[in-house]
């Protein structure tokens, strides 16, 4: 999806206020004055498109549509299978999910909905049709916004005999395969007919990891097949308007990475809590999740088809943030490669359950509160930065973070039970690159890594087929590839390689076994020696065996004191580094730094920053953003063009609270 300008907008629900048009133009009037240039409409609007079965009503939406576009909006359409209207579940119950109970949900809420249902399907595609039909050729149509955060499982009986389908086609109908991969000689659990499987429930079986990984795989595909089947007649019938669906995070019960090559743009709905908790730790990590949803979409641009411009409603505790602050994370986004700043919502529901969700537009309608100009400011600026859409963020390091990986962490019993945290673990090794201007990749273990100089896999527990052979050969042809703690235990269905670990053949090229494992209980330390100076371990430490590789730093406490903790190995043009014991961020700082100096790697923003000063390069621009409490000042070495100034940069460059700068580099061409 090719953009000219960066998106400014968000999701629109004049069928709320159907019964006062008055608003909508007033809506109309607001949405000029503050700069917004799409609105995503009719999420959940099904119940007023078909209020009863085969009666539509689009006249509404017409009139949304025509005057949007005669407002210079465009519009980004949704379907609405999200929440499907009270009529649909009392004629066809089947269409309602089932807990993994076995009870059936009544009608309520939303994504309560069986993803197999074949009635289910049939409405989904008719509504999407018709939508289709009156509105692919409408000069206002940006693109297609497909259901909203696909969630959740269904465990009707028509799923299982789907999951059946599933495991029959994933194991060659071969039951006696699927015993020995599932490895079910354990506890007597070799199945002799097929229809002795079912899902994974609290009071049936939940103690097979590979049923769960399968199961985990099944709902993924159920998810996408059900996203195939609502996109079949907009594919049809409007084949030159992109389709998205709005992603949440590292949610994981989907593989999104599985997921983004079945949409045209990645999309995804982020909500960090600035000024609630520690604004540094949270730009990294927010951060790190804008480049997964990049790297998810090859690369290319992604849209942040969510954001609040103050608050959200289903935090604990919702602390409105600073001034400014709002706008600073929507350019944040857009620095890690996002063509669009959206918002849920544009103007306040009167009642239900998101009522005091933030809102461009508050309860009292008006455009004079701090939001809404803070909104219209925003406006302004993604105007100017108008040349920045479109543009890339190429990299050299990647941090590998793996959902199928995620889940096998979550599932296996055993070792660290009290801590399992996969994803802090890969910020944990992110942050350094972030905190010193890095672009960086976050890509699953199945991505190529011929682009990258650098690649860290923090705790890959999981090797899928085909992982290892990547890994030798990025290695062998000069990569530096660097592996934590629990790396290459188990395959795909989570067996454990034999013959020493890491399995899979990969003990040659890291020049390391790993004999033995400690779990140490939180706030349980041990100590470890590196390149001179002692660190605190923690959590989890491989005890190595070197078979050939050069130890740099050894564990100095407990019984496996002067055992190696951190290695590389040197193979065929390229070095295999294990860092085997869980660390402190002091020492994976220092570590990394190392590596940089090693590998001789310069960050793409060009700009050395102070810290919470975070420096970030997209394509020909670097953008400078403030998360401390005070006002900073940045030598930028001068040269650059202030992009939402028009005029250049000074050498020492003022950053208030909050504050984002947007420099043209000085060697880009004009």
């Amino acid at each position: 999806m090719k953009l000219d300008h960066i998106l400014h907008g968000g999701d629109y629900n004049p069928d709320q206020w159907i019964a006062t048009p008055e608003i909508w133009d007033e809506d109309m009037r607001l949405m000029k004055q503050a700069g917004i240039n799409a609105a995503t409409v009719g999420i959940f609007s099904w119940s007023l498109l078909e209020p009863e079965e085969g009666k539509y009503e689009f006249g509404w939406l017409d009139a949304v549509f025509d005057k949007l576009y005669k407002n210079g909006q465009s519009v980004i359409l949704a379907t609405p299978s999200g929440a499907r209207p009270p009529w649909m579940a009392q004629k066809y119950p089947e269409v309602l999910r089932v807990e993994e109970t076995g009870i059936r949900n009544e009608y309520g809420v939303r994504h309560n909905h069986c993803l197999t249902s074949p009635v289910y399907r049939e409405k989904v595609r008719e509504i999407n049709r018709r939508l289709a039909e009156r509105y692919g050729k409408h000069p206002a149509l940006l693109l297609w916004h497909v259901s909203n955060e696909y969630s959740g499982a269904c465990h009707c009986e028509l799923c299982q005999r789907a999951f059946r389908a599933w495991l029959k086609k994933e194991y060659r109908n071969d039951l006696n395969e699927l015993n020995e991969r599932w490895w079910n000689g354990f506890w007597s659990h070799r199945f002799t007919d097929w229809e002795q499987i079912s899902s994974p429930k609290s009071r049936g079986e939940n103690h097979v990891p590979a049923l769960k990984l399968c199961w985990d795989r099944f709902v993924t595909d159920s998810h996408i097949s059900f996203f195939e089947n609502e996109i079949a007649p907009l594919r049809e019938l409007t084949p030159d308007i992109p389709v998205t669906t709005n992603m949440m995070g590292f949610y994981d019960e989907i593989n999104y990475q599985r997921f983004a090559g079945h949409v045209d743009v990645v999309s995804y709905d982020a909500y960090p809590p600035y000024d609630a908790a520690d604004n540094k730790k949270t730009a990294a990590q927010f951060g790190f999740t804008y480049d997964a949803y990049r790297s998810m979409g090859g690369g290319g641009p992604f849209l942040l088809m969510e954001s609040t411009p103050s608050v959200v409603n289903w935090r604990p505790v919702n602390k409105l943030p600073r001034p400014g602050r709002a706008a600073q994370a929507g350019l944040q986004a857009v620095a890690h490669g996002s063509d669009s700043v959206q918002y849920f919502q544009w103007r306040k529901s009167r009642g239900g359950h998101e009522k005091f969700h933030g809102a461009v537009v508050d309860h009292d309608g008006r455009g004079d509160h701090r939001v809404f100009l803070e909104t219209a400011a925003l406006g302004e600026k993604l105007k100017r930065l108008a040349p920045v859409a479109g543009s890339l963020c190429p990299a050299k390091v990647a941090v590998v973070y793996d959902w199928e990986n995620a889940r096998a962490v979550r599932h296996y019993n055993g070792l660290n039970n009290e801590y399992r945290d996969y994803l802090a673990e890969c910020l944990k090794w992110y942050t350094p690159f972030f905190d010193r201007g890095f672009t960086v990749d976050v890509i699953g273990q199945e991505a190529d890594l011929s682009p990258y100089a650098l690649v860290i896999a923090p705790y890959l527990y999981m090797l899928l087929p085909g992982t290892a052979g990547r890994i030798r050969r990025y290695v062998e042809n000069g990569g530096a590839f660097v592996a934590t703690y629990l790396f290459g235990v188990a395959d795909k269905d989570d067996r454990v390689f034999l013959g020493g670990l890491p399995g899979d053949g990969l003990r040659e090229v890291f020049g390391v076994t790993a004999r033995e494992t400690d779990s140490l209980p939180e706030g349980v330390h041990g100590l470890m020696k590196y390149r001179g100076r002692t660190y605190r371990t923690a959590r989890t430490c491989d005890i190595l065996r070197s078979d050939g590789a050069a130890v740099l730093g050894v564990y100095t406490s407990d019984f496996y004191a002067g055992s190696p903790a951190v290695t590389v190995n040197r193979f065929g043009k390229g070095a295999a580094y294990t860092a085997a014991a869980g660390s402190e961020d002091e020492f994976t700082g220092h570590f990394c730094e190392d590596l940089i100096r090693k590998l001789k790697l310069k960050p793409e923003a060009g700009i050395e920053t102070p810290p919470g000063v975070y420096a970030r390069a997209r394509g020909e621009y670097v953008f400078l953003m403030n998360f401390t409490d005070d006002r900073v000042s940045v030598k930028t070495g001068g040269g650059y063009l202030d992009l939402l100034s028009g005029g250049p940069a000074p050498e020492t460059l003022a950053l208030p609270v909050c504050g984002v700068a947007v420099l043209k580099k000085p060697d880009a061409p004009e």
